[in-house]
Formats: C-alpha cells, structure tokens, sequence
C-alpha cells in the first residue's frame, strides 16, 4: 500500500504542511523537525507526488532550452555541449534540472506552448518571431543566447560582426583571393545540405551579423561577396555539412579556392576530412577557419585557426541570469556581450605560388 503525505504527519505528529515544508521548504521550520519528518520517511518508503509538489510551489523546478532544430541535428555541432555544460552547472547551484526542448512538427510556437518548464533560455530566437510572442504570452521569464545586444532584452551574446569581421580579415591579410565562405544555415532547396533548421531564426540572427564583419573586410580591400572568386555557400553546423560542402569544393575539375572559412567548427571538421578523402593539403594546398573554438580544433593536424567564443560562459551566465528572474534575485536584467579571440592555428597559411594559377 502507497505510503502518503497524510500518514507520514501523523507518524511524525506533526501537520501536512510540515511534511510539504520538511521537503520544499526546511527553512520554515526547525532542523530537528526536517530531520524527524525526512527519516520517517525514509524508513516508510515515503517519496513526495512531484505533481503536488508543483501545484503547492507553483513551481516545476526545471527550466527548458529551446533548440532551433531537432535533438538529431542540434546534437551534431559540438558547440551545443559547451553551452549545456554551462546551463548545467547553473542549474547544479539551485538544484534546478534541464529540459531541451525541440521543435514540434517543425514549430518551435507549439513547443513553448506545452512545455512544461519555469523558464525559458533560447538560441538565435529573435523578438520578432511567434514563438518569442508565445513566450511572453505564457508570462513566464526567458533569456536570450546569440541575439543583438540592442533589443533591450536578457540576452548573453558575442560581437558575431566584430568576430567575424576579425577572422576574415586575418585570412584577406595572408593574401587570399579565392576565397569560399560556409555560412550559417542551410535553407531547403540548398543544394548543399537538405535539413530543417528554420531560416527565421538563422538568416536573422548571427549568421547575418556575421556576413556584415565579412562583407565589411573585403570592402575594405575594394572587394564585394559578389566577386567571381568568393564563393559564399549556406549550410547546416554539423560536421555532414561540412563534408559534402568540401567535396563539391575540392571536387575534381573545380577550381579550388585557396582559403575556406567557415562560420562553424562543426563545419570546418567536415572540411578537414573532405581535403583528406580529396588529396587535399591543409595549409598548403588550402587554408581553413572556423568559428567557435571547440576543444576538438586543437587536435587536428594542424591545429585549427579559430574565433574563439566561450560556450560554457554563454550557457552559465544564461542559466543564472533566467534563474535570478524566476527567484526574483538581482543577477544581471539586460544583454551580456562576452569578448572573443582569433586563435591562429596551423591551418592557416599565405596562399603558394602554385595555388595562384588554380588547383593542381
């Protein structure tokens, strides 16, 4: 037979809600109390009815990630897990669990409307869109990762024009002319990579801040995206991406570019391993960049040439940020921008002669 809260009190002598109080609440009554209510119901078994629990709370004790993309696809950058580290360790201070929370038939609306979570920490998701509209109308906190640090929201961001604008400068500066960029997000009827992620959140968020930095360094060389020798090419930040994207472009008959950069690590691993598949020597037949600086990027031979931004850093200061708005405790209300750095790798290189006549 069940073990209840209602046996449990009387056990103990004491009220139901001092048994409620005893395991959501021991500061409202005496440590020797707690302490007579838990053991008792440690020996009879007793384990609380988390849904009452939530209703008495009014709290579930969770707070929920939105992912742009399905778990499958999310899960293949590896940049995800740094962020998860850090909302982990935030959630570990308040005894708080996580919930990831993917899109629902394609729509992220319908999956903030049921879930069942304290908060809310998004990725990329603007203002703007439905599901930030669903969010607000549910009057339940959010933050913000990866979104402009002007909309007067909780957010915690990078510089992704600054960064990005950095990296292409650093690779135009090594004297690169052909030059392939793999953006950030892939659309349906791409024909590098068929996915689902969705182009609100993607074509509007860093991938086309990121484009301005581009776009900004090579005006500044009296150059354009335009040019007959960039190549700009949209895919998804998985490491399949980044494979297909560098067979088609170390392809035979292709003209090789003499630099990738690519706005992912993710991606810029599937380069790596098409140059290998392709006879491609990295730096000397081709430069590479990415973007992110996972762990993974300084075992690769050679090492790979990186913006560095901090995803745990991102995750922590998200987690506590959405944590102090659901307590009510001061944390920090408005847009967090955490600093980036280029880390110069093997990987990249001045183009050789022999790669200013074309591919050999």
């Amino acid at each position: 037979m069940r073990v209840t809260i209602k046996d449990i009190a009387e056990l103990a002598g004491v009220s139901k809600t001092t048994v409620s109080f005893a395991f959501n609440d021991p500061s409202r009554i005496s440590a020797d109390t707690r302490d007579k209510v838990l053991e008792i119901a440690r020996v009879h078994g007793y384990v609380p009815d988390p849904v009452a629990r939530i209703m008495s709370s009014k709290r579930i004790g969770t707070i929920g990630l939105l992912l742009p993309q399905s778990i499958p696809v999310a899960f293949g950058n590896r940049y995800l897990a740094q962020i998860l580290r850090g909302l982990g360790a935030a959630c570990e201070t308040e005894q708080y669990s996580l919930t990831l929370i993917p899109p629902i038939e394609g729509s992220l609306d319908s999956s903030v409307r049921v879930a069942p979570v304290d908060g809310l920490v998004t990725l990329g998701l603007l203002p703007s869109t439905s599901a930030a509209a669903t969010i607000r109308q549910r009057h339940i906190p959010f933050v913000a990762i990866d979104v402009p640090d002007d909309l007067g929201i909780p957010s915690v961001c990078i510089d992704d024009e600054r960064s990005a604008y950095n990296l292409m400068r650093y690779v135009l500066d090594l004297g690169h002319q052909r030059i392939a960029i793999l953006m950030l997000g892939a659309r349906d009827h791409d024909p590098i990579i068929e996915g689902d992620a969705e182009p609100e959140l993607y074509f509007s968020g860093a991938g086309e801040r990121r484009m301005r930095g581009i776009e900004q360094a090579f005006r500044e060389d009296d150059r354009s995206l335009e040019s007959p020798d960039v190549q700009c090419i949209p895919t998804e930040s998985t490491l399949d991406a980044g494979i297909r994207a560098g067979r088609l472009l170390f392809g035979i008959g292709s003209e090789r570019p003499t630099a990738v950069v690519t706005m992912c690590d993710e991606v810029a691993l599937g380069v790596y391993q098409a140059a290998s598949e392709c006879g491609v020597r990295i730096p000397l037949d081709v430069s590479v960049a990415g973007f992110d600086g996972i762990p993974e990027g300084t075992l690769l031979t050679p090492p790979l040439t990186t913006i560095v931004q901090p995803g745990y850093e991102k995750g922590e200061h998200a987690g506590r940020m959405l944590l102090s708005a659901i307590h009510g405790t001061s944390y920090r209300s408005g847009p967090m921008v955490i600093e980036t750095r280029l880390r110069v790798g093997g990987s990249t290189a001045p183009p050789s002669k022999g790669q200013a006549h074309g591919p050999v």
